[in-house]
């Protein structure tokens, strides 16, 4: 089998990657991960993706190398990731009572062949109505500052939500199994 790498610093895409049972490197890249005058947010996440998978891919041999990166979207506007308690905040009393879309972006690039395939996963998060108090308590006690959207599904955040909906459960994570699954598949990477 071929050596998979993943290009990413992220403890939560480790884990998920994980999941599959399958041997992996992790490599952190270092890339500018700033948005450019006037791109989507799904242009943003497709191309932070296969830049990062690329940077890795560059000096990774023969190995197949996973990109990923998200972002939360409200109205359009793109959600970073809030840096500091008062950011986190505000994000999540704009999102209190709506519906905040996630897009994943994944990329598997051949580090032999150079060809990549890049795709997004959207997310959407239907918010309950939550007053200053419960944002207080959940960011005070699970600290998500280098979270998209200030918080994390994969612990007491749940307890924002009021419904999810989308294809893949752990593209809110922040790598979509269910599509990585179907890329490593056509690279011949047997799963189960």
């Amino acid at each position: 089998m071929r050596r998979l790498i993943l290009a990413s610093a992220s403890v939560y895409r480790r884990e998920l990657l994980g999941r599959l049972g399958l041997p992996f490197e992790v490599a952190a890249p270092q890339i500018d991960e700033s948005r450019h005058p006037g791109e989507t947010a799904e242009a943003l996440v497709l191309r932070l993706s296969e830049t990062k998978a690329r940077a890795i891919a560059a000096v990774a041999g023969d190995a197949l190398v996973i990109g990923s990166d998200q972002v939360a979207v409200i109205d359009g506007e793109v959600l970073g990731k809030p840096g500091d308690r008062d950011r986190a905040m505000a994000q999540l009393a704009r999102a209190s009572g709506r519906r905040v879309t996630f897009l994943t972006g994944l990329s598997l690039v051949d580090a032999e062949s150079g060809q990549a395939r890049t795709l997004y996963e959207p997310f959407h998060v239907h918010f309950r109505h939550l007053d200053a108090g419960q944002i207080a308590r959940y960011v005070d006690r699970e600290q998500p500052l280098n979270c998209a959207g200030s918080f994390k599904s994969e612990g007491y955040g749940i307890t924002l939500f009021e419904r999810l909906e989308g294809d893949d459960p752990t593209a809110l994570i922040g790598l979509p199994l269910i599509r990585l699954v179907q890329l490593l598949g056509s690279e011949g990477i047997p799963l189960p």
